[in-house]
């Protein structure tokens, strides 16, 4: 009889989660799945076997309440797709008394942080996005000058150093506007201005390149062509770091940076690794960041075409073995995820589509 594996799942409300669940619900194996979340509202989407409201991740006593539920529930395996999460449990991953399968804490701390990520790419001759950290707003039209004048872009990016869902991201072409737009999140939301870096313009095409790996091998990957952003027309910046149309594709160059880049900031990567990548002017992918040991909101979209990469995670977690799987380009290309609120997504593959022309 097959044994069921109990599975924690932290953010487990959030989209992101909600899918990962998704995901092992479309597994063969059997799970019981115990989902967390600091929001009690949140917390009923999700199709889980047991729920807990938890405490934020920076608050007292939370890895003891994590330790509690896991005892309790006798969890085998435990998984968080908030980085603020990931980050917490992989700093104390010691104390955690069930298995997981962070990467290294190091190569954590590197790809929370994308100043350190970009430099430390840059630094390995790794294609990024020429960056520069804001350490003082009196510096700041000096620093979008100068990338302005090497990327030969009218505009440049301003972004949070930390956070994900495109956190305080936006492209600005004057100094006055990027002033403006740090001082609103620093009167706000108490960041400042070394919070933030500049960013060279990427005016190409957007990839997403979703990866797991064991021991620095690259055990399944597939890329995404992001077509058209969720919400992106409620965002300034015209976007946000979900799709609400992407498409699978084979392309080479992006497969090629992406495995350079997990590989050049961690030699023995493990576990997951979703890279965010954006065409230069010349048509080179570029990495924008690495998000690292949790995956993409969207991992259902090629689970639902074959490739279960949260399934196969959490068994290679586990110490099973995975095999039989594509190293690159694990599902076709040309099928496409379509999302919206409160509407499941579509699959399509391309030959589908249909004429909506007047004359039909």
């Amino acid at each position: 009889m097959q044994k069921t594996i109990k599975v924690m799942i932290m953010g487990a409300g959030g989209t992101a989660g909600i899918n990962f669940i998704e995901c092992l619900r479309m597994s063969k194996n059997a799970y019981f799945l115990v989902g967390c979340d600091i929001n009690k509202w949140h917390l009923e989407i999700p199709s889980v076997d047991k729920r807990y409201v938890v405490p934020y991740s920076i608050e007292e006593g939370y890895i003891e309440t994590i330790n509690d539920i896991i005892s309790k529930e006798r969890i085998d395996f435990i998984h968080a797709q908030p980085d603020m999460e990931v980050e917490v449990l992989s700093e104390n991953r010691e104390k955690l008394k069930t298995a997981y399968f962070f990467s290294s804490k190091n190569t954590i701390r590197i790809c929370r942080d994308k100043m350190a990520t970009n430099n430390f790419l840059r630094a390995k001759k790794i294609p990024a996005p020429l960056s520069y950290q804001i350490t003082s707003v009196a510096k700041l039209r000096e620093l979008i000058d100068s990338v302005k004048r090497s990327s030969l872009q009218p505009k440049v990016w301003v972004r949070a150093i930390k956070g994900a869902g495109s956190k305080a991201a936006l492209p600005i072409k004057t100094f006055r506007q990027a002033k403006e737009w740090i001082h609103y999140w620093r009167s706000t939301k108490l960041l400042e201005s070394d919070d933030f870096m500049i960013s060279e313009f990427l005016p190409g095409k957007e990839y997403a390149f979703q990866s797991l790996w064991h021991n620095g091998r690259l055990i399944a990957s597939q890329a995404r062509e992001r077509l058209e952003y969720l919400m992106g027309n409620l965002f300034p910046s015209g976007q946000s770091s979900s799709p609400s149309v992407a498409v699978t594709v084979h392309n080479m160059s992006v497969n090629d940076v992406a495995t350079k880049a997990i590989l050049s900031i961690d030699a023995k990567a493990s576990g997951i690794f979703c890279v965010d990548l954006k065409e230069n002017s010349r048509g080179i992918p570029c990495v924008t960041e690495i998000n690292c040991s949790r995956f993409f909101t969207t991992s259902n979209f090629f689970a639902a075409l074959g490739c279960n990469m949260p399934d196969y995670y959490v068994r290679l977690g586990l110490g099973k073995t995975v095999r039989g799987l594509h190293q690159y380009d694990a599902v076709k290309a040309g099928y496409y995820w379509i999302r919206s609120v409160d509407k499941p997504p579509l699959l399509m593959n391309g030959k589908q589509w249909r004429s909506y022309s007047v004359e039909q």
